[in-house]
């Protein structure tokens, strides 16, 4: 993409209402438009990046066997009352009259109606287990919405429900999820540690959150630091070890119960993107939602959810990982590949190189940003460094003489010569 065409006007100035490192870049690097408070508008940049986050989510989801659907964001508050549920979120959540006069309400979450779906299809333990998750925008009116998008009225999440005959069998399908959220993290460029949580008004006796460890999180998380030996967190071995050592919230934290010494203990701030919960029968049984077992017996199936925050993640990676000149994006959820700055582009000699280099780039299926302006090389320098595109080529007279482009890493700031001639040797260096 040329930076001619792209709807991409940046900022050289902070928001003043902005206190977090990601909302001030969010904002100065053209990925969001606050709309009203708390709801925001994804511009190209922003929507590129959220995009890529999805479809990471998406392809660990079916790589564990999670089967998508997608369900309305407007439900029957019906449902909310057989559940009992109905007063739970209070005042976050939304509730209006349609023209009949019948209560409808802009789903926080869908376990209610995820459960009545499931009742009208499935009704033999043979067509069991079953796991369902959708991509899909929710809303919850908070009272304060702050910090940009990272606790925002409207928020993209994906969430997923499991079905299963024995709390047995449900158990193994949160532990799937358990395993499919560590994956999923990582395949980020992300470590998430998973604490036990609260469950709050989802309900249940058995739930997880899972924090990136940063100064900005809004939750206090308290682990043994042996967590923090673990290299890989989703290998087999780490996640026996992450299921058994210590790791909570600070609400489940009990200083009695507490095994670990207290020297062994870390005390950090982290913010959560993903949350796991199991509460056996509690909506299948509210909404009336059994299987027949092999004696014909009716059995209220045993279910859990899951959920991340997909639109909260870009402002946590961004919190994880950015410098005093921008984002620095991990490569696999970058908007671009690369950023290629012509640094004249009045010069036909440096235009006709960048133009080339953009279409070995291209045909080589890498994603391009070219920046063919007229703006300064510091402005497109600043732009770049800002945006945080991994790698940068730059295209200036003075290495253009020495057949040489400059190839800049955006994480280290090592700017590397190569040669201008030798097509294999610029690829290499862009992996």
């Amino acid at each position: 993409m040329r930076v001619k065409k792209y709807f991409l006007q940046t900022k050289k100035e902070t928001p003043s209402d902005a206190s977090l490192i990601s909302h001030k870049l969010m904002i100065r690097s053209c990925m969001i438009k606050q709309t009203s408070s708390g709801i925001y508008a994804w511009l190209p940049l922003g929507l590129k990046v959220l995009k890529k986050i999805e479809n990471i989510i998406r392809e660990a989801q079916n790589s564990y066997g999670c089967q998508e659907i997608l369900m309305p964001t407007i439900q029957q508050s019906e449902i909310w009352k057989k559940s009992g549920r109905y007063n739970d979120y209070g005042p976050e959540m939304l509730k209006f009259l349609d023209r009949n006069k019948k209560e409808l309400l802009y789903g926080p979450t869908n376990e209610e109606l995820i459960t009545n779906i499931f009742k009208d299809y499935i009704n033999s333990y043979k067509d069991l287990p079953k796991n369902l998750y959708q991509i899909q925008w929710k809303f919850r009116d908070e009272i304060r919405p702050r910090f940009g998008v990272m606790r925002c009225r409207e928020f993209l999440m994906k969430d997923n429900y499991s079905f299963d005959l024995t709390i047995k069998e449900a158990k193994r399908s949160y532990d799937n999820m358990f395993k499919c959220y560590l994956n999923t993290f990582q395949n980020m460029g992300l470590r998430a540690i998973p604490v036990k949580a609260e469950s709050g008004a989802i309900g249940g006796d058995m739930s997880h959150e899972f924090h990136i460890v940063n100064k900005s999180g809004d939750t206090e998380i308290i682990y043994d630091k042996k967590i923090d030996s673990l290299k890989n967190l989703t290998s087999d071995n780490s996640y026996q070890i992450l299921r058994n050592i210590y790791a909570v919230t600070r609400e489940k934290y009990n200083e009695a119960e507490c095994i670990v010494n207290k020297n062994d203990i870390v005390v950090t701030k982290g913010i959560e993107v993903g949350h796991i919960f199991f509460f056996g029968t509690k909506y299948s049984s509210a909404l009336n939602a059994y299987v027949l077992n092999n004696q014909g017996k009716r059995i209220n199936v045993q279910m859990g959810s899951y959920g991340i925050g997909i639109s909260r993640l870009v402002a946590a990676i961004i919190e994880s990982s950015h410098d005093k000149n921008g984002i620095i994006w991990p490569k696999e959820v970058a908007p671009f590949d690369i950023g290629l700055i012509n640094l004249n582009s009045k010069d036909k000699m440096l235009s006709k190189i960048s133009d080339d280099l953009y279409k070995l780039l291209k045909q080589n299926h890498k994603e391009v940003l070219y920046d063919d302006t007229l703006e300064s090389p510091g402005a497109k320098f600043a732009n770049m460094d800002l945006i945080g595109i991994p790698f940068q080529i730059i295209v200036g007279l003075k290495s253009i003489k020495n057949n040489e482009l400059e190839i800049k890493n955006r994480k280290t700031n090592i700017i590397t010569k190569v040669d201008l001639n030798n097509p294999s040797q610029i690829l290499k260096q862009l992996n």
